[in-house]
């Protein structure tokens, strides 16, 4: 299985590659309900399981409250009907937030790994919270979020920790402040992001630019236009893919044409549009840059094979 598929980024290759198995984990903020964006690395978890991998999966409550997300109960309620829905994908392990966070241990990590980083790194590492650096000045508690995610990493022992790009930073503090603690470095693994249904507006940089500055672009439950979310019925999904931003030739920032690529072709592919196969993401961004394929005939596709997945996770 190739373990590099469907990745923006691996950090690093080789060091995976080398890799016979091992623990692979990913965190998420119990919410309800999810959007399509989750399921690109739960797939990606699914096919480091097929390949070996023990896979690990962080419902991070405390995390959540933390982020404002609600109380300890609601968010628990939340993860196990994101749970439900996972168990559709694969059968993964799922370890809580506010279960690890009872372990003294745990907090001596937050304390160990904060004496090891500077105020100025965690507060480049504070997107990852999807908030810009100035309501966390606000809120003291968000500034331990990153720190907490590190410590998630070494307390459960991860070999691969996954997430999308907006993880970045996270990861990149955790594999810093492994070498200066003396824990092993974790490898990382960064899915694709899908935009927002309504696009960018006018952000300029790379994907990886603003991903990692970021998580403000992606599809959001706090904004239902920007997101097809797993509880949408057909009518709803058709109804807002054909109202999304999708410029004709362009990919980048393309929310219909990244739910092709990202999430259709490679889990539930082929796709079919306008009458002709694609089994691989490559093939279309060459016909729909050279306007072989139409907008209207990618909504089309895309509406179509999004409401058959979505009915086989219901």
């Amino acid at each position: 299985m190739d373990l590099l598929r469907n990745v923006e980024e691996v950090v690093t290759k080789e060091e995976l590659l080398n890799m016979k198995g091992g623990l692979a984990y990913l965190g998420f903020e119990p919410l309800w309900p999810i959007h399509v964006g989750w399921l690109v690395w739960a797939y990606k978890l699914a096919e480091l399981k097929e390949a070996g991998f023990d896979v690990v999966i962080l419902v991070a409550t405390w995390h959540a409250w933390v982020n404002d997300k609600g109380d300890i109960s609601q968010l628990r309620a939340h993860g196990e009907k994101v749970i439900a829905v996972l168990d559709k994908i694969a059968k993964f392990r799922y370890v809580y937030g506010d279960e690890i966070a009872k372990d003294p241990r745990y907090w001596e990590l937050v304390m160990r790994i904060a004496k090891e980083t500077s105020l100025a790194r965690i507060r480049r590492a504070t997107p990852i919270m999807g908030r810009r650096a100035e309501e966390v000045e606000l809120d003291f508690s968000k500034l331990l979020y990153p720190v907490m995610q590190v410590a998630d990493i070494f307390y459960l022992g991860v070999d691969v920790a996954v997430g999308g790009m907006d993880q970045r930073r996270a990861h990149m503090l955790a594999r810093d402040v492994a070498e200066k603690l003396g824990f092993k470095k974790p490898v990382a693994i960064h899915t694709p992001i899908i935009t927002s249904l309504s696009g960018t507006g006018r952000m300029e940089g790379t994907h990886r630019e603003i991903d990692e500055a970021y998580a403000l672009f992606k599809m959001s439950k706090s904004k239902p236009q920007s997101a097809i979310f797993i509880t949408d019925g057909e009518e709803g999904v058709r109804n807002k893919i054909w109202a999304a931003f999708c410029p004709p030739r362009e990919i980048k920032f393309n929310p219909v044409f990244e739910i092709a690529a990202y999430l259709l072709i490679p889990y539930h592919g082929p796709l079919e549009v306008g009458g002709r196969r694609y089994d691989d993401k490559s093939a279309l961004e060459k016909d729909y840059q050279a306007g072989v394929v139409t907008p209207q005939q990618l909504k089309e596709a895309v509406a179509a094979s999004l409401v058959a997945l979505l009915q086989k996770l219901k």
